[in-house]
């Protein structure tokens, strides 16, 4: 397959685009003055190999990967933004942001609904609507989150990247050029979007967790966070489904939803935007080319 028709997909950053290739992970990022500040690494194989074939499997290697990538990505952002200050962000301040963004994300979506879910054991006498009153709390709370960081002004620039990496990652999946006019013509929102996902992984860990008894309280709390990995694996088969069979009518129609919670997390994107997407994604395209025709 040439790799300008082959699967991409990215993520947006401070003021940039991080588009993941077939080998290779591109970075495009507005530098403070207006010029463009470019990176691209090869991916590794343990992310490419046979293992990446495997079903389910494969949805912990995604999960592992787009930390690895993000955390990077994010930092070289960050860097980049901070040149005009003269400062540099290290990697140990990173790891750690990381680190606690994750343990913060543990304990908000994960035990934090099991807590408030256990008010309601004893009115409800059963664990099966428990768990369910559980992953409502939960779904309620991943909303809330996106609206209240919507509102914020730097997070709303970030959603127009995003809306941008969307909109070119659209015109590449199409054979259309990588140019403004023609990426102008497509929407902000995807079916393979990490929105989708993670409001898939809030679904998902509802029918998983709900067959998941509720005693003692230690078990409910660890078996929210070891189960993590496999409700997050289940989710990327069902995104990656779906994208492969998004004209499928019933297949929209499920999805529906992902698509509609897009409005929250992507922005129409300014030309600059795009044309950052755009640097991003042929970066990644031409780095996947020159790595074919030297494998050949």
């Amino acid at each position: 397959m040439s790799a300008s028709r082959a699967t991409y997909g990215g993520q947006a950053v401070i003021e940039g685009v991080m588009i993941r290739g077939q080998r290779y992970a591109s970075i495009a990022v507005r530098r403070p003055d207006g010029a463009l500040a470019k990176k691209c690494e090869p991916l590794s194989q343990i992310y490419t190999g046979r293992l990446r074939r495997v079903p389910v499997l494969r949805g912990v290697l995604v999960l592992a990967e787009t930390l690895s990538l993000g955390m990077r990505a994010l930092m070289y952002s960050a860097n980049v933004g901070a040149e005009a200050e003269g400062q540099e962000i290290g990697k140990g301040a990173m790891a750690a942001t990381l680190g606690l963004s994750i343990a913060f994300a543990v304990g908000l979506f994960f035990v934090l609904p099991v807590l408030a879910s256990r008010a309601v054991e004893g009115p409800l006498g059963s664990d099966i609507l428990s768990n369910l009153v559980e992953g409502l709390i939960r779904l309620g709370l991943f909303l809330g989150y996106i609206l209240l960081i919507g509102r914020m002004a730097e997070i709303k620039r970030v959603f127009m990247y995003h809306g941008a990496e969307h909109m070119t990652v659209h015109a590449q999946e199409n054979g259309d050029p990588l140019e403004i006019r023609a990426i102008r013509r497509y929407p902000t929102a995807h079916p393979r979007c990490g929105t989708a996902f993670l409001l898939t992984v809030m679904v998902v860990a509802i029918v998983v967790f709900t067959f998941v008894g509720r005693d003692p309280l230690w078990w409910l709390i660890v078996s929210r966070i070891v189960l993590i990995p496999i409700v997050a694996a289940v989710s990327y088969e069902v995104i990656r489904f779906s994208g492969f069979h998004s004209s499928n009518p019933l297949v929209r129609v499920i999805t529906s939803p992902n698509i509609a919670l897009q409005a929250l997390t992507t922005r129409q994107p300014d030309d600059d935007q795009i044309e950052v997407a755009i640097a991003a994604m042929e970066q990644a395209i031409h780095a996947d080319e020159l790595h074919e025709r030297t494998a050949a």
